[in-house]
């Protein structure tokens, strides 16, 4: 039947046809038949783009020998053989349009004909559902003029009945990612739309069924992004969320012309920024929430820098592009790789970027960066955060930060722990409540932050900080996080202020009152360095590096140092190589406690310091509503 007559009209959809504009061809999704073609000659005047290509014709050679994909579930998720499909089958997939060989269209082929045939794709835990038809759906639109019909049909199929009808109602159970404002739903939409696009000349009712639920409710997930982009959950899952975010949007517009104005949702370009904002000279980003510190490709962001205009937050992309490309485990990469090469604009001008090395941003999450440079690799960067452990993906790290120097990073967020060594040891990990399972975790609570502790209690779930104060002023950045809602009953009044001084050298200000006498509170420093302790100085060592730290105030205050290993109760992952600087520190009678702490890079001892005891709310004057 003719795309056009089945398109005509779609009962029980409303007034509105949003497949009217569909485009009738495939390929459709992210690319069409001349997006290979345009790399083939884009290749020619690009050696970075050249060896790109290479490589990743190499790494889908090598995967051509891989096993089949079983239907196998690692505790409650099905999750990793979903993810390897859609490495597999994009990559296969898109080396085969770009050198024609058959074996890659034939691999692909079976790859996605073996899940078709598996029972089902795990919709009880539904982000495997999301990710298992995207890899069809890409797979199927790529190669759909190449498959046999009998396999186009059987794909066809397995993505409507094992992706589409289990997605499609929102009041069904599993369905509960529809109205969630994290990147359950981001991810879950997306893979419903692609399939929906994807089959949408045969199941025209369907597909328009699926789009009316993604323009409905995709908004839920594009919530996080407000007000300026500044990703709640963190880094690693901005990757996951972001990702499949971009992918959406970008399908969207390939297939229909539009995007239906979701872009343009409050903080959402301007998260563009925020990967280049959070990652040190290291290479290191601020994994704060679950995550981990190591930085990677993002292909998104080369997506943002085309839809923005601004290549320079592609900056610490290169090194990680050249990385890739220098890897010979196969190890190294991105399953939606491909698309990098399809977004990419110029790979051999890198911009340095001349925006200010200081930056505040708002949100559930909000955050401050200095740094002392955005080219010197040994430049200083300091990263704070205030937020709520109630947060999507929280840790109790309210006030907590990471500090890179020398081109080490010296204070360290050990990020998340896997789920399924918690999960499979009856740890309730989901349960965030102030006594819930979630906080019997030691790398999610305050106890492995660079944070502070009052009488070995936890921080408080619902308490939330805010950042006061903030001056990017080139002469004293400075930051102030209210860390009081985090200590209620613990305290009335608890401050933390970030002050960047002259010479690299870096103050923590942390004052507290409304404490009881003799209240102990503990100022903590997390390293992978190993430590030297003199008193109220530690000298930390790494990679031939040195890093000073001194306890300026209380003057009769002691640095120790712990192991950075957990309790031994059978469920915490050790953290081999990481130590905790520690100063615990009584309250006096008047219950009014002030820690001054000086951080110095370089191989030379601080001297006591004589430091102005400047109250840190005199530091700058309040906030404006919203920071420019």
């Amino acid at each position: 039947m003719l795309l056009v007559l089945l398109l005509g009209v779609c009962p029980g959809c409303g007034e509105e046809n949003l497949l009217m504009n569909l485009k009738p061809q495939h390929p459709r999704l992210l690319a069409t038949n001349s997006t290979w073609q345009e790399l083939q000659a884009k290749r020619k005047q690009s050696p970075t783009l050249d060896q790109l290509l290479q490589k990743m014709e190499g790494d889908g050679r090598a995967l051509l020998t891989a096993p089949p994909l079983e239907h196998k579930l690692i505790g409650r998720r099905l999750l990793s053989v979903s993810r390897e499909a859609v490495h597999r089958i994009i990559l296969w997939s898109f080396d085969y349009r770009l050198t024609g060989d058959l074996k890659f269209k034939d691999r692909a082929e079976q790859e996605m004909l073996n899940v078709a045939a598996f029972p089902d794709w795990n919709p009880n835990h539904f982000l495997d559902v999301g990710e298992m038809t995207t890899a069809l759906a890409l797979g199927y639109d790529w190669l759909y003029s190449d498959l046999t019909p009998a396999s186009r049909a059987t794909i066809r199929q397995a993505i409507i009945d094992k992706g589409l009808r289990p997605g499609l109602d929102p009041e069904v159970s599993t369905n509960w990612w529809y109205s969630r404002d994290n990147n359950w739903n981001q991810v879950c939409i997306a893979g419903m739309t692609l399939g929906a696009l994807a089959v949408a000349e045969d199941e025209p009712t369907l597909a328009e069924q699926i789009l009316v639920n993604a323009r409905t409710y995709n908004p839920h997930g594009l919530k996080p992004y407000e007000p300026d982009g500044v990703y709640p959950e963190g880094p690693g899952y901005w990757s996951y969320g972001t990702t499949y975010q971009v992918v959406l949007l970008d399908a969207l517009e390939s297939a229909l012309g539009t995007d239906w104005g979701l872009s343009q949702s409050p903080g959402f370009l301007e998260t563009a920024e925020y990967p280049l904002e959070v990652t040190g000279p290291t290479g290191l980003v601020f994994d704060y929430s679950d995550g981990a510190e190591a930085g990677h490709l993002e292909p998104a962001l080369f997506w943002f820098a085309r839809k923005v205009q601004k290549p320079d937050i592609l900056y610490f992309q290169r090194q990680f592009l050249n990385h890739y490309l220098a890897d010979k485990s196969g190890k190294v990469g991105d399953r939606f790789l491909p698309l990098l090469a399809i977004w990419a604009g110029d790979l051999e001008n890198w911009t340095t970027p001349t925006r200010p090395v200081n930056w505040f941003r708002e949100g559930i999450n909000p955050l401050v960066v200095f740094r002392s440079s955005w080219s010197d690799p040994d430049g200083l960067f300091l990263a704070l955060k205030g937020g709520s452990a109630s947060a999507s993906h929280g840790h109790m790290d309210a006030g907590s930060f990471v500090f890179d120097a020398e081109g080490v990073r010296w204070a360290k967020d050990l990020g998340m722990q896997d789920y399924e060594t918690l999960e499979s040891k009856g740890v309730e990990l989901w349960n965030g409540s102030q006594d819930g399972g979630r906080w019997t975790v030691f790398r999610l609570n305050n106890f492995s932050h660079n944070t502070l502790t009052i009488n070995g209690q936890l921080h408080q779930v619902k308490g939330r900080a805010e950042i006061i104060r903030y001056s990017g002023d080139s002469s004293a950045p400075h930051a102030v996080v209210d860390l009081t809602p985090v200590f209620a009953g613990q305290a009335d009044k608890v401050v933390r202020g970030f002050k960047m001084l002259p010479h690299g050298q870096v103050l923590i200000q942390d004052e507290l009152s409304g404490l009881k006498p003799n209240d102990l509170v503990r100022w903590a420093f997390v390293t992978g360095a190993d430590v030297a302790i003199d008193g109220h100085h530690a000298t930390l060592t790494q990679k031939g590096k040195a890093l000073q730290i001194a306890l300026a105030v209380p003057a009769d205050g002691k640095f120790e140092v712990i192991s950075g290993n957990p309790p031994d109760d059978g469920f915490n992952a050790p953290n081999p190589g990481i130590s905790i600087l520690t100063a615990n520190l009584r309250a006096p009678a008047s219950g009014k406690l002030v820690i001054q702490v000086l951080l110095q890079p370089g191989e030379v001892a601080l001297a006591d310091p004589a430091l102005a005891l400047t109250p840190c709310e005199s530091w700058s004057a309040p906030l404006p509503t919203k920071t420019p």
